[in-house]
């Protein structure tokens, strides 16, 4: 392969990686380059032939003992050439000795398996319009104006301190990520609402722009009707109010959520890791934060 380097992901390349992303129909977030930036630096790679980019990867750490693979994509033009191979084993050279985790697309599932990883759950984008309250069967009436029952409150993510935040998030995630978490939830452009009761963080959402619906992700919740009465609310800051969110089939309530507010599958992903699965609270993980980022 002459010519051919790996090298670091500059600022405009991880924007080319999101154009990348967007063709092959995974629809990241407008601004979600920016929170990937801090998660981890000098975790995004690129391929470079003579200098022109045409192949990337992410291989992210967390903590010491979780990574985490992403934007893993040849360019149609160089498929089979090689050069996908070489960045994907530049990244797991870069996770070495950690538990490593991907989402993995259906037509590539049978490869990341002959490369010691294993299928956790199965991840079903639903997307769509979410019905009114009331009118669906996703687990709750919920109250008069689409919140959830039982002296649950939904407020502004920014209102609470960010340290409980982030050890809610920690629940359902195998490593601390705060900076991460950081950005995630307060960039330009996107909303994070949190459900309350009695004090308690019992959900989080957070919603962005995209090119098509816009993403929620993460979506935790404590019930169903708070899994769904955060749809809604985080709805009404999407354009259009049309959503879309990676549910995770390990969390069988959070399909019926889905279904129940009128949103359809469109998207196949399957959760892979190299060993056993991480302890994470699966019954309150409604919705996946990134496919890119885990």
């Amino acid at each position: 392969m002459t010519g051919f380097e790996i090298t670091g992901a500059s600022a405009a390349d991880m924007e080319l990686l999101r154009t990348w992303a967007d063709a092959e129909g995974w629809n990241p977030g407008d601004g979600d380059r920016f929170a990937f930036a801090v998660a981890d630096p000098d975790g995004f790679l690129v391929g470079r032939r003579d200098g022109e980019p045409v192949a990337c990867i992410s291989a992210v750490r967390y903590g010491t003992g979780f990574g985490f693979i992403g934007f893993y994509i040849a360019r149609p033009d160089v498929r089979g050439q090689g050069y996908g191979i070489r960045l994907w084993q530049a990244g797991m050279d870069r996770l070495k000795g950690r538990l490593v985790g991907l989402d993995g697309v259906v037509e590539q599932q049978d490869n990341y398996r002959k490369s010691g990883f294993r299928s956790a759950w199965t991840n079903m984008r639903y997307e769509g319009v979410p019905r009114p309250a009331g009118t669906g069967a996703e687990g709750g009436a919920g109250g008069p104006d689409g919140g959830p029952d039982g002296g649950v409150e939904i407020v502004d993510a920014a209102s609470l301190p960010f340290a409980r935040l982030a050890a809610y998030d920690r629940r359902f995630f195998p490593e601390s990520r705060d900076a991460f978490l950081a950005a995630w939830t307060s960039l330009p452009g996107r909303t994070a609402l949190a459900a309350v009761r009695d004090g308690r963080i019992e959900g989080l959402g957070v919603v962005r722009p995209c090119s098509g619906a816009s993403r929620i992700g993460p979506l935790y919740a404590a019930a169903p009707e708070v899994a769904a009465a955060l749809v809604r609310r985080l709805a009404g800051h999407a354009r259009g109010g049309e959503v879309a969110v990676d549910v995770p089939d390990a969390n069988p309530a959070a399909a019926a959520v889905a279904t129940g507010l009128g949103l359809t599958p469109s998207f196949e992903t399957a959760r892979m890791y190299t060993g056993p699965a991480p302890d994470v609270e699966l019954a309150g993980l409604y919705g996946v934060t990134s496919l890119e980022l885990g």
